[in-house]
């Protein structure tokens, strides 16, 4: 077994923790509260996801963004036959199963979801919605447990999906111009957008009006009925989980009332919590009410 101190190892989560300063502020400033070793951990899985995550919203043409996804689960095939890719992010990886209880599906689940956003289709369903949330980022919540949750009795899955579920429909809310305008997607579901008369004429447009509002209101209500399920589970993970994962979902319900703040314009405005809003939520350790 390597050891967590020896310099390659080092030198390899270095290169993980770098993926997620990058590419997640928010979650760096969330998790490097944690303990080095399961900080490096939580860096480790993030890169795997964040590599995922590049294969599918890359720029290249469709059949290469495929091509990338099938040679990621390839390398994930070899690493679940412990012959692994000789490179840091599966090095790290291989640490992190060494050290923790931790299960290949999610991984699997995570490219499922890629796979998803590759070859899109509009949802028309919550449900689907939910579906779909769940392959992106619920798959996340279940390959960060074993880390955030090692020592507890109960079954901690369902939150642990809860709670990534409603992070992926926090950022599809605040992303809805951005997917629609950059990626050609909308992921607001179909039998919800008639419900409330929202078009995609008026998404086109840019039109934020009071059906736009409901529509969009309706998710973050699903959204943080899941935030508060996750609540009441909290307690039961490690110590010295708790405050992480309490900043990090403070952080994401902050993003909710971002939007709300711009006058619910996520159409041509990035929302985001700001540094002295994440501050005060530091300070004041978001609690689950």
């Amino acid at each position: 077994m390597v050891n967590m101190g020896t310099e390659q190892m080092q030198a390899d989560f270095a290169y993980c923790k770098t993926i997620i300063k990058q590419h997640s502020k928010s979650f760096y400033y969330a998790f490097s509260q944690l303990p080095m070793e399961k900080a490096n951990a939580v860096y480790a899985i993030y890169a795997f996801c964040r590599t995922a995550d590049d294969c599918a919203d890359s720029n290249q043409p469709h059949l290469e963004k495929l091509e990338s996804l099938q040679r990621l689960k390839k390398e994930l095939d070899l690493f679940s036959e412990q012959e692994e890719v000789d490179h840091p992010l599966w090095r790290a990886l291989r640490q992190v199963f060494t050290e923790y209880d931790m299960d290949i599906q999610p991984f699997y689940d995570q490219l499922t979801g890629q796979w998803m956003d590759v070859n899109f289709s509009i949802p028309k369903t919550m449900h689907e919605l939910e579906s779909y949330s769940y392959y992106v980022a619920g798959s996340v919540g279940l390959m960060l447990l074993p880390v955030l949750a090692s020592k507890a009795a109960a079954d901690l899955r369902p939150s642990a999906i809860k709670l990534g579920t409603a992070m992926q429909i926090t950022n599809i809310l605040r992303d809805v111009g951005e997917d629609f305008h950059q990626k050609q997607r909308i992921y607001l579901p179909e039998e919800e957008m008639e419900r409330f008369r929202y078009t995609q004429e008026d998404l086109r447009y840019g039109i934020i009006n009071e059906n736009f509002i409901n529509l969009w209101e309706e998710l973050a209500s699903n959204a943080e009925s899941l935030y508060d399920q996750f609540c009441s589970s909290i307690d039961l993970f490690d110590a010295d989980s708790k405050m992480p994962l309490s900043l990090s979902m403070g952080v994401y319900r902050g993003i909710l009332d971002a939007v709300r703040s711009n006058d619910y314009d996520c159409l041509s405005k990035r929302n985001y919590v700001t540094k002295e809003i994440m501050s005060k939520i530091s300070a004041a350790i978001y609690t689950c009410s």
